[in-house]
């Protein structure tokens, strides 16, 4: 297992972090046969764990809590905060009030004294960016958690955040944690920069493009559908991300066929590639791996000391250009802009 400086924090984190999303009734109900696969992950040098409080309504969070139980210091734990935790207008977003809730029922349902990543999940859009840091500021000066990250933001929202914390004496994020495979590269051409150039660790998720470069999407499958899809969809995934009459998926599906043939050549599975090829990028800290079983987990374990020649990679370069996203929906913030009519008409008499 290779080890990572996050970011600035002297913080050293395993190149491969385990996401806790399929743990729980989106994907592995068992809790003890989840918590295997966490302890596993620990005892083969994965010290980097990723929740979120809305991954099964907080049942992830339970489970990650309950697993790691006698072994909370050898662990670097984050989770996440805004997404919509009840029915109420006031269980979701960044604002102080919510927040400040959040990270008391996250650190009950870990069952820890503080959290080591505490990251907004998504974009507050109604609620001022000042007021967000300057409650996670509080809660670090608390020792409630010890750093602050964002997830999905756009290049401008990260650099509107640094500025922020620099001009309002505000802790600053020192992560972000944006969508990143061979098929969803867009983030090479302005978020891994931005990162770089504010010396931000990177946790990239959905390394395997949702599926698609597990090794089961491809021409010669005997059935390229949504059902090699197991769990529940969650809130980031929606059937058009999979949906063949789409143009921009028959384009995926061809690029991951090619893909899978040339780790074929190269004598690794499509997974080790993947995960190699992101966890190469200079500015990447760790790749989130998903496992819903021990099996699952293993098979990505692989790729932990993968190292891919420059060959490969402009062979990788030839199928999916640098910076390019072969679906715009699987990026994440912009996609979410976009759909939304009202974030780009005036409306009348204004």
């Amino acid at each position: 297992m290779q080890y990572r400086t996050l970011g600035s924090t002297g913080v050293r984190v395993s190149s491969l972090c385990l996401g806790a999303m399929m743990f729980g009734q989106w994907g592995n109900p068992d809790h003890e046969d989840s918590a295997a696969v966490i302890r596993t992950a620990l005892d083969a040098g994965v010290n980097l764990i990723d929740t979120a409080d809305v991954y099964s309504a907080g049942e992830s969070e339970r489970i990650v809590g309950k697993a790691i139980a006698g072994r909370r210091d050898d662990v670097v734990l984050a989770t996440k905060v805004s997404s919509p935790m009840g029915p109420g207008g006031n269980e979701r977003g960044a604002s102080r009030r919510w927040i400040v809730r959040a990270c008391e029922e996250s650190l009950r349902r870990l069952n820890t004294d503080r959290i080591d990543l505490y990251q907004v999940h998504r974009p507050d859009p109604t609620t001022d960016l000042d007021e967000t840091l300057a409650a996670l500021s509080d809660l670090v000066h608390a020792g409630k958690i010890l750093y602050a990250g964002s997830s999905t933001f756009s290049p401008s929202a990260i650099v509107q955040a640094q500025w922020t914390a620099e001009r309002r004496a505000r802790e600053r994020f020192v992560c972000e944690q944006p969508p990143y495979s061979m098929l969803t590269r867009g983030v090479e051409a302005d978020v891994l920069p931005a990162c770089e150039t504010y010396r931000m660790g990177v946790l990239a998720w959905s390394p395997l493009a949702g599926g698609w470069l597990s090794g089961r999407w491809r021409r010669d499958a005997a059935d390229p559908s949504l059902s090699h899809r197991t769990g529940t969809m969650s809130f980031r995934t929606t059937l058009s991300h999979y949906d063949l009459d789409v143009p921009a998926n028959q384009t995926k599906l061809d690029a991951a066929t090619r893909l899978a043939a040339l780790a074929d050549e190269a004598g690794l599975t499509l997974i080790q590639l993947a995960l190699a090829f992101v966890t190469t990028h200079p500015a990447v800290t760790a790749a989130i791996i998903g496992p819903r079983t021990t099996d699952h987990l293993h098979g990505q374990l692989a790729a932990a000391d993968t190292v891919l020649d420059p060959a490969l990679l402009d062979a990788i370069d030839r199928i999916v250009p640098p910076g390019t996203d072969l679906n715009p929906e699987d990026t994440g913030y912009g996609a979410a802009v976009l759909a939304d009519p009202g974030r780009r008409r005036r409306a009348a008499g204004r």
